[in-house]
């Protein structure tokens, strides 16, 4: 069968021909229909995050994908059923973060990532998985169920938001998303279904661009960073509630200090560059704590948050997805698949269809 793959010493990804995988007792066989394409999987292939399986010489991509269960194999799945693959498998067992449903807070080294870490993705004509490692997605689903591996990753940024300040009575009304990308154009979609009053969102865009559009669409704020840098947003605009990162640019980790009001939150889920650069520690010191302001990162997600996503992506606007996949691709178009564009919001692989 065909697979995506990046090959050690290689910073390109081709097709390459693999034998289709035969399930295990215990595991389902999956057809791939559709993988979406992310900045992860350009960190991968640039050999900045991630890591091969150890008993190969390639990596096939892909951590976002819907599928149909081809082969239920004695699982008790429904043969013809949508499904989504999570990401995360524990290496060894038990693992206790795997067994209270927590995979996501497990730490280095005691999990693979599929597509990412240690493991092969989900970019092939199949993939196997045990039935615990898949959500279950309606029908309508088939185009665009991938979006909620991406969806889950903020459902995780938001309820550990609320969990930080559930100590008190919260009620945040303004977000700001830094990040004007696939994930921030989703979670800023989400912001508008979770009931927030005003949402702001960061990028460095000149109009006309089909993100902004999507911003504004939303009812959201577009903020161009090279004009309005995001420490001087409250002068400019408002102080907010709940900041989300998306940039991966390191300085914004600690601007977003100066964007929250009191008693807000900033999440952090960009993946920065090494990168050394001064800062005023003590100002920001005191921010944090006359204010009661916090700053958390997040990454990955788990079952109950998949399943969230699932609710919030049933829950877009019916235009939403449309505009934000702007790029199909067959397997065979690799190539042109994995170039980027200021006219390209989310790319897709496109293996098959129901």
């Amino acid at each position: 069968m065909n697979a995506i793959a990046v090959e050690r010493g290689e910073h390109q990804p081709s097709v390459i021909e693999v034998d289709r995988p035969s399930p295990d007792p215990g595991e389902a066989l999956l057809r791939t229909l559709r993988v979406g394409i992310d900045g992860t999987d350009h960190e991968v292939i640039d050999g900045n995050h991630g890591g091969f399986p150890t008993e190969d010489d390639y990596q096939i991509l892909g951590h976002e994908a819907v599928a149909v269960v081809e082969d239920a194999n004695g699982t008790g799945l429904r043969e013809g059923s949508l499904v989504v693959p999570t990401v995360r498998r524990p290496i060894d067992t038990p693992n206790n973060h795997f067994e209270r449903g927590e995979p996501d807070m497990a730490p280095e080294g005691t999990y693979v990532e599929r597509g990412i870490v240690g493991a092969h993705g989900y970019m092939a004509e199949y993939v196997t998985s045990q039935p615990e490692y898949l959500v279950s997605v309606p029908d309508s689903f088939a185009r665009h169920g991938f979006l909620v591996e991406p969806i889950s990753n903020s459902e995780k940024a938001i309820e550990h938001a609320i969990a930080a300040r559930s100590a008190f009575e919260w009620e945040p009304e303004s977000a700001l998303i830094l990040g004007n990308g696939p994930l921030g154009l989703l979670t800023l979609a989400m912001m508008t279904v979770k009931g927030f009053d005003t949402t702001y969102c960061l990028g460095r865009r000149d109009r006309p661009d089909p993100t902004i559009d999507i911003i504004e669409r939303l009812d959201g704020i577009y903020i161009d960073s090279r004009e309005t840098p995001v420490a001087s947003i409250p002068e400019t605009y408002e102080a907010v509630d709940f900041l989300y990162e998306a940039t991966g640019y390191a300085k914004h980790a600690f601007e977003s200090i100066a964007a929250l009001e009191s008693n807000g939150v900033a999440a952090l889920l960009g993946l920065p560059d090494d990168w050394t650069f001064e800062i005023d520690g003590g100002q920001l010191h005191r921010e944090l704590v006359l204010h009661n302001k916090a700053v958390f990162g997040s990454v990955n997600s788990n079952q109950s948050q998949y399943e969230q996503a699932r609710e919030t992506l049933t829950a877009f606007p019916d235009w939403f997805v449309d505009a934000l996949i702007t790029d199909v691709y067959a397997p065979d178009d690799v190539g042109a698949a994995f170039e980027t564009g200021n006219e390209r919001i989310k790319t897709v692989i496109e293996f098959d269809t129901p």
